[in-house]
């Protein structure tokens, strides 16, 4: 589920967009009048949609937005005249005032973004550590000794096997090593 923050100068705003997100499905983590309170919720949590208005008493929405940890979007609604000042096209704007259905249909894009780039990210593979390429050389070069392998046909081995049980190709190779060794 993405963590959502609203966040407005005047609290009743912020409860308000809470009530009406929450009415229609949306999990609301926390809603704030100050930015630094914004950038405290976010960064106890992974990623999500910050909904704020332009200016709070301690900076303005640019200021917040750089403040924000990263796999945040910001999601600003101001009026017209304040939307036409704003740069940025990372960020997600709405005009006032606000229409419910609009507001709706716009997160419920901004949250299926963050869930695919969450599924994406969760598919590429993670960078090993120096003892898990150490043991996988390892067990490639005990492959290459005891069977008379290339590199190449130890590594697929070890990638075959690994598929085949189910496991980690660094378990596997700890298998092997501690089979041959």
């Amino acid at each position: 589920m993405t963590s959502i923050i609203v966040a407005f100068p005047k609290l009743e705003d912020a409860k308000g967009i809470r009530g009406l997100l929450m009415r229609n499905g949306f999990e609301v983590q926390g809603i704030a009048n100050h930015a630094a309170a914004v950038i405290s919720m976010a960064n106890e949590l992974d990623a999500g949609i910050v909904i704020c208005g332009y200016k709070f008493s301690d900076m303005v929405y640019q200021e917040l937005n750089g403040y924000l940890p990263k796999g945040f979007q910001m999601l600003l609604v101001a009026s017209p005249q304040y939307l036409q000042q704003c740069r940025g096209d990372e960020i997600m704007k709405l005009s006032m005032p606000l229409k419910a259905h609009e507001l709706l249909q716009t997160l419920g894009m901004m949250v299926n973004h963050l869930e695919r780039e969450r599924r994406r990210r969760r598919k590429q593979p993670k960078e090993r550590t120096d003892s898990e390429k150490r043991i996988l050389n390892e067990a490639k070069a005990v492959l290459m000794e005891r069977n008379n392998l290339t590199e190449e046909e130890a590594h697929k081995y070890l990638q075959k096997n690994s598929m085949d049980m189910g496991r980690s190709m660094v378990e596997t190779a700890q298998m092997i090593l501690s089979l041959m060794l």
